[in-house]
């Protein structure tokens, strides 16, 4: 029998590893680590793993970010993308083309041999395939789902970060914090460094890092912040850096990514020293698209990926610090199996007018589902031409924005959130703004 040809392109990669497996998350790591033994993928050099409900995005970029300017050779993995899946994997922070790419895809295709492997499973181990073969200094990975049998935790790393835990994907997670915490625990190794960035850390992570001796760091006994209006300071177990500038990525929390990224690296300064300026410069200057993006321009656009309470309630005060504005538009779309009265309870009372939308995915929530969850939350609309409250419903993120932006004024706002397809819309339909 004449072999299948194997996809020529990016994009009929992808395609085509949508339909392979059965099971869109088929949680476990037998099959991804034999895989993983066949293309022998390792790393001579350190590896920093981010796990945790919210902030794993921000702390990986503000990691990648001081070591590039420190000048190493930086690898990262993150997810999921917005409008390219080139954005996932990236050398000295730029995105892998299609060639290494499809050229990693083509290597995990020959060595699986029968093994079946989901979309995220083949997709990870082509991007650490790629990453593996780059000749890095260090090597940066997003865990997506939880951390104990996610397919990034095939690699063992040498620090481990849990960002945060909190309620979120509760079928295949757990549904308190301590069911949670010890699977993002899960990702911590005996005598490596495990951090914990949550100021209150489920008794369960500290449990399992303390029976596997691990060397545990938590956020107010081994490291700690300060700061004012100007400035902060990061405290570790032997080292201080003061007069920091606050990280450029907006929102609330991101002191506590960014210390945990610190204390990361004073884990690692032996194998990896970074100076005082970088770490400076680093934070001044970090990016990532999507955690409380302010677009410029009026009325303010704001992107943020706030798909669960945790993150609601983050977005909903990083709102309030923002000034007044006389309308706040939303433009809001969910997948079905997420904690919609959550999420909404922490922004009814932050926004006067919603735009919510369908996604193009099977799992996620129509318009008129999320229109019925803020009529039952109490998000009452008035049908008069100058109502204070509106629900409308829309098929697409793009169309949701234009009817928004059609309606604010210059001094009102539009907050695009949910998941992230609902920013990728918005993004897609901005592009040639945005470039």
């Amino acid at each position: 029998m004449q072999a299948q040809a194997t996809p020529t392109t990016l994009a009929d990669w992808l395609a085509l590893l949508e339909t392979r497996h059965a099971k869109a998350i088929d949680m476990g790591l037998e099959r991804v680590a034999k895989v993983k033994e066949q293309l022998d993928i390792r790393f001579d050099c350190p590896v920093i793993m981010v796990a945790g409900t919210n902030g794993k995005g921000s702390t990986c970029a503000m990691l990648e970010s001081i070591l590039m300017r420190a000048g190493y050779r930086v690898g990262l993995y993150i997810k999921p993308h917005f409008l390219h899946f080139n954005e996932r994997a990236r050398v000295e922070g730029t995105p892998a083309s299609d060639a290494a790419l499809i050229a990693a895809f083509e290597a995990v295709e020959e060595k699986r041999g029968d093994v079946s492997l989901t979309y995220f499973e083949f997709t990870t181990l082509a991007i650490m395939k790629l990453l593996a073969d780059a000749r890095l200094d260090v090597v940066i990975l997003e865990v997506g789902l939880g951390g104990r049998l996610d397919a990034v935790n095939v690699i063992d790393a040498d620090v481990g970060i849990v960002t945060s835990i909190d309620i979120d994907h509760t079928e295949y997670l757990g549904t308190t914090r301590e069911e949670i915490g010890f699977e993002k625990a899960g990702i911590y190794r005996a005598d490596k460094t495990a951090i914990c960035g949550d100021p209150v850390p489920p008794k369960s992570l500290i449990k399992h890092a303390e029976a596997i001796g691990a060397d545990l760091w938590l956020m107010g006994r081994d490291f700690n912040y300060q700061g004012d209006k100007q400035q902060w300071a990061y405290g570790g177990r032997n080292q201080r850096r003061n007069s920091l500038a606050y990280p450029s990525l907006r929102g609330a929390n991101q002191l506590l990514n960014a210390a945990a990224a610190l204390a990361a690296l004073e884990a690692l300064r032996d194998r990896l020293p970074v100076g005082a300026q970088e770490v400076r410069t680093g934070l001044a200057t970090v990016e990532l698209p999507g955690r409380f993006q302010v677009l410029p321009g009026q009325p303010l656009v704001i992107l943020d990926v706030a798909h669960n309470p945790h993150a609601a309630a983050t977005l909903a005060q990083n709102l309030d610090n923002m000034g007044f504005h006389p309308y706040t538009y939303a433009v809001f779309g969910s997948m079905l199996d997420k904690d919609i009265e959550g999420v909404i309870n922490h922004l009814k009372g932050k926004i006067d007018h919603w735009c919510v939308t369908s996604l193009p995915l099977p799992r996620a929530a129509t318009a008129q589902q999320l229109k019925d969850k803020l009529l039952e939350a109490g998000v009452e609309p008035e049908f008069k031409p100058d109502a204070a409250c509106t629900i409308e419903t829309f098929e697409t993120p793009a169309a949701a924005f234009a009817n928004a932006q059609s309606r604010a004024t210059e001094n009102d706002r539009i907050v695009v959130f949910g998941s992230f397809l609902t920013v990728a819309g918005v993004m897609e339909a901005r592009k040639p703004e945005l470039h």
